[in-house]
């Protein structure tokens, strides 16, 4: 028993409330085509890159279809020298997903509703990556918190003296440790 599934191009907003256009799912297949590849170009996909599009948008359940399902299909649909899928290809191996994904659904309903997962998505980790805010960091890294001689290595604004708020600098003024008339002796001199 064979069954024809119509190409993706014919799915559009005149099928069921809810389709999805294939403009959403191609732009999707492109933004994880060229995640992590410089050398991409947006029109075919290697086998990592497959994995993470199925993984992120709950194409694997763990169940149904597992990553082991996801490299079975990404083989079956490829060419046979090749090491990546083209977006023809990607449609080929989402038809065959759909019916193990959405069981008892026709292949129409479950394709349309793998395409609603894809639509839209991004690789999950594109940016930065986010510095974790920990109370107890700011917390500890809070100098006005300081006490004893933890709290003279730093000025009142929070930042660090340098090396005068770590050494006992000696004071070779020539005159006794808290003489309030340090640096007067010139000037009695001359009054004389």
């Amino acid at each position: 028993m064979s069954l024809t599934v119509p190409h993706p191009s014919t799915y559009g907003s005149s099928m069921a409330e809810g389709s999805v256009s294939v403009a959403e799912v191609e732009t999707a297949f492109q933004k994880f085509e060229v995640h992590g590849d410089t050398k991409a170009t947006g029109k075919e996909m290697n086998g990592k890159n497959f994995a993470k599009l199925c993984k992120d948008c709950h194409v694997t359940d763990g169940k149904n279809v597992t990553t082991t399902d996801v490299d079975i299909v990404f083989s079956k649909v490829k060419a046979k020298s090749a090491r990546v899928i083209t977006f023809e290809q990607f449609n080929q191996a989402m038809t065959e997903l759909a019916p193990k994904r959405f069981k008892g659904k026709s292949k129409e309903e479950a394709l349309q509703q793998l395409y609603g997962l894809i639509a839209g998505k991004e690789p999950s980790n594109v940016g930065v990556t986010k510095v974790a805010k920990a109370s107890a960091v700011d917390r500890l890294t809070d100098t006005t918190k300081y006490t004893g001689s933890h709290k003279e290595r730093f000025d009142e604004s929070g930042k660090g003296k340098g090396k005068a708020g770590r050494d006992d600098i000696p004071d070779t003024s020539g005159y006794v440790s808290s003489y309030k008339g340090s640096g007067t002796y010139d000037d009695k001199v001359k009054e004389a």
